[in-house]
């Protein structure tokens, strides 16, 4: 008989504040911030401090979903977001209802810009494809794409209530495209760098450029344009430094450049709502907000100076200055405003300094109730959300989000006896979580800690670091009671004796220790706390990489740095076996709940199961495509899992020695794992700084199916190449602008495309039947011809218009042009 086995899929995913990879953006209201977190979407109350929803695509075939890499807010909208992925996708979400209303498919790269017009009926979205395209929002569906640029599409901007287009391209350059004839009417020279952000002031009065360059650039928009017919008009190149010939076409005209405190490139520039503002944010860890005045202010200041170097004039040729006019009186003739310069319209105002590296900035579209200007939200590289309030002297941070996840990767994950308590451990911090919720119970301060495990009884947990110091933490209380000196490098292992009378550590000191629990009463206080003595210490020859011991306590499994695995008695520690076989060392093993089987993974990325009783290699497996950083049985069995630096979590069984499940979802290398006391689910850690829980569920499979599914879809992902191969040699390569199909060949349009085709071969046949049998039936008195049950008893037109209703409406046109 067929064996059959529980799927495990992938469940809550908690620990991800906001990711480096995507942009932050207020809602309008202000109240929400809404943050990429890997594949979710999450939306933050920002003064409670909690995560109201995750919003998160369906996954795909292999269960693995896209990650967030840009968001745009609906400004027409009390509740609808975009966001972009990886993958090329664009997703429009309903924020209240937590829903996907749409996904529109037409990138062949990730997405990285995303952009609204002021009514929202627009949205332009950039891509590394280097292309532009254009959606119909209420339409749900592609207008035009917009090819040009050569280098990857870094920001967008509508300008002239969303009849014109403004992107900047890693190129060097800067587009303005008329949407009204799908055509660039200007091209803006002047950067010696790439491009990456650009945004213009409410008004559209001036737009701002920013660039590896250590200057940021300033451009007029001029609105008011000759009447004129944009056909057949090539588009006029402005250099930055000055517009040797100004055309009648030409929206920006360059202002003047100011000089950037900051020498890292810039990644944002942005306006704040009513204008006052802009902030210019570095790749490093400073954000400038310079101060825009108003015309008045900027004419008084460009008068002022220029009174001032009058005199100079003067004073340098010995004459005596004359008297002008009050300087508050009413001026602006042409003249003077000829003489305003872009120093005279920005001030930088104030300069924020982080301590950890900048990812992203967002204005808050209310105006803060106390004396501040403005609202700015920062998204750090460490995985926090800071808000501040912007003061004409000063800022103060105001709130703060970064209790829900680790500063740094997560290096451990460890359950309790009766997986209810979750430690995790990082570089800075130890976590205690409540793995069924996601929620963080517990922050306790650590040092780099690499390892841990709870003391039984779940009242104190221990961590062991990368300086050899092993920490003693209260769960209940939170808080570390007692650090020990335990060895003199990296603790790499930490396992409990089944017993429950002490723990062993396993460190790269050479040293292998056991260690009891002792409860001591020390001076000042009322009650016992828990401390450790060291027991015994066994000398090993290399650096103690990994330490298992069986669980009837007879065995204790070492993995060195030699590549071996070597075995022991765990009451007298003596030497029993000696497992060798792997060609680099071993990171992970782990012991079968009858003690018959070890499992061993290694940096040479293969796993190999063992037989304890003789020692005797019985597979090795070429498991994952990079090391091997986990492995761990389910208790009661011969099923283990393993994590790898692939970004894979895989299930295998140890007695058939088959792969039985992948499960995708982690985006950076997967470094621990933890399989519950009953095998309910699984829990892994990350590089990404994401902790995943896989749940088991009811739906058995079988390993025949899914090795045929491995295959379909190795088969699938071979013929989407295809159809991105011959969509390339398809088109020619673009001029120096050009307009093509907004949507893309998928998968999903082929088979849409097929299953058009098919129904109206059906139809054609049926339409014949039905002028066979009408021609037949003239003059007699024949029965009523039955419905075709293949067609579900509809007309042949009927049958058709269903096949193509079925099809999503932006997939429509690429399906209807497939053939």
């Amino acid at each position: 008989m067929v064996k059959a086995y529980l799927r495990y899929e992938a469940g809550a995913v908690f620990g991800v504040v906001a990711s480096a990879e995507s942009n932050i953006c207020y809602d309008c209201s202000g109240k929400l911030l809404f943050s990429g977190a890997l594949e979710n979407l999450s939306v933050w109350n920002v003064k409670q401090g909690l995560c109201v929803k995750a919003l998160a695509p369906n996954p795909t075939a292999s269960g693995a979903r896209p990650a967030v890499t840009s968001i745009a807010w609906m400004p027409s909208s009390i509740s609808k977001v975009a966001s972009g992925y990886d993958d090329g996708s664009i997703r429009i979400w309903d924020s209240v209802h937590g829903i996907c209303e749409t996904t529109l498919n037409g990138h062949r790269g990730a997405t990285t810009a995303l952009r609204y017009s002021k009514t929202g009926s627009l949205l332009a979205s950039g891509s590394k494809d280097t292309d532009i395209i254009i959606w119909d929002v209420l339409g749900e569906s592609g207008l035009f794409r917009l090819h040009g640029h050569r280098g990857q599409v870094t920001d967008l901007l509508f300008l002239d209530s969303g009849k014109k287009l403004v992107s900047c391209s890693k190129d060097k350059f800067v587009r303005v495209w008329d949407l009204e004839t799908q055509h660039c009417m200007q091209i803006v020279v002047g950067h010696h760098s790439e491009i990456w952000s650009l945004d213009a002031d409410p008004e559209e009065h001036y737009l701002v450029t920013g660039s590896s360059d250590l200057e940021l650039r300033f451009y007029k928009i001029c609105q008011n344009m000759e009447n004129g017919s944009l056909h057949d008009v090539k588009p006029n190149i402005t250099v930055g430094d000055g517009d040797p010939g100004p055309s009648k076409w030409d929206i920006l005209r360059h202002f003047g450049e100011i000089q950037r405190q900051s020498k890292d490139r810039v990644v944002t520039v942005r306006f704040n709502a009513t204008g006052n503002l802009f902030a210019c944010q570095g790749a490093g860890k400073t954000v400038e907000i310079f101060n825009v005045m108003d015309e008045r202010e900027a004419l008084r200041k460009a008068k002022k100076r220029a009174h001032r170097k009058k005199e100079k004039t003067l004073k340098r040729r010995g004459e005596v200055a004359i008297e002008t006019k009050d300087m508050n009186s009413e001026f602006g003739n042409e003249g003077e405003i000829r003489d305003v310069t872009v120093s005279d319209t920005f001030r930088l105002l104030q300069v924020l300094r982080m301590n950890k590296k900048i990812c992203s900035v967002s204005f808050c579209s209310i105006a803060p109730k106390s004396n501040g200007l403005a609202t700015i939200a920062l998204s750090l590289s460490n995985n926090v959300l800071e808000v501040f309030t912007i003061q004409p002297d000063k800022s103060t941070k105001t709130h703060c989000i970064e209790l829900p996840g680790h500063r740094s990767d997560i290096r451990s994950v460890t359950l309790n006896a009766d997986s209810t308590l979750l430690l995790s451990t990082s570089y800075d911090a130890a976590k205690i979580w409540n793995p069924s919720t996601g929620s963080c119970l517990r922050t306790i301060e650590s040092q780099s800690g690499v390892c841990g495990t709870f003391v039984p009884g779940n009242q104190y947990a221990l961590v062991g670091t990368k300086t050899g110091k092993l920490e003693i933490i209260d769960v209940g209380g939170g808080v570390r009671t007692e650090m020990t000196d335990a060895h003199t490098d990296t603790i790499w292992s930490i396992i409990s004796v089944p017993d429950g009378s002490g723990f062993i550590t396993g460190s790269a000191d050479h040293d292998i220790k056991f260690w009891e629990y002792l409860l001591v009463k020390k001076d000042g206080q009322a009650s016992e706390q828990m401390t450790v003595q060291n027991v015994w210490t066994l000398k090993m020859k290399e650096a103690v990489l990994a330490v298992r011991v069986s669980p009837d306590a007879k065995y204790m499994a070492v993995s060195l740095y030699d590549n071996t695995v070597k075995v022991y008695f765990l009451d007298s520690q003596k030497f029993f076996l000696s497992l060798y076989g792997h060609k680099l060392p071993v990171h992970c093993i782990d012991i079968s709940s009858d003690g018959d089987l070890l499992v061993s993974g290694s940096l040479d990325k293969n796993v190999k199961i063992w037989g304890l009783d003789f020692g005797d290699c019985h597979k090795s497996i070429y498991a994952h495509t990079d090391s091997v950083m986990a492995v761990q049985f389910v208790r009661n069995t011969h099923y283990f899992f393993s994590a790898g630096k692939d970004r894979l979590v895989k299930y295998w069984d140890a007695d058939k020695f088959e792969l039985l499940l992948t499960l995708e979802g982690h985006h950076s290398p997967v470094w621990c794992l933890a399989v519950s006391h009953n095998g309910d689910f699984v829990i892994s850690g990350s590089h990404d700084r994401s902790i995943r829980r896989w749940d088991r569920t009811q739906e058995p499979f079988f390993i025949e199916e899914e090795r045929e599914k491995r295959l379909e879809e190795i088969f699938e992902s071979g013929l989407g190449d295809a159809v991105e191969s011959v969509n390339v040699l398809k088109e020619d390569p673009p001029e120096q602008e050009a307009v093509g199909v907004a949507g893309k060949q998928t998968k999903e349009t082929i088979s849409a495309t097929d299953s058009i085709i098919d129904a109206l071969d059906m139809a054609e046949e049926e339409a014949k039947r039905i002028r066979m049998h009408e021609v037949g039936g003239r003059g007699a008195q024949v029965a009523d011809l039955p419905p075709n049950l293949m067609m579900l008893g509809l007309s042949p037109s009927d049958y058709v218009l269903r096949a193509v209703s079925s099809v999503q409406t932006n997939d429509l046109e690429p399906t209807l042009l497939e053939r």
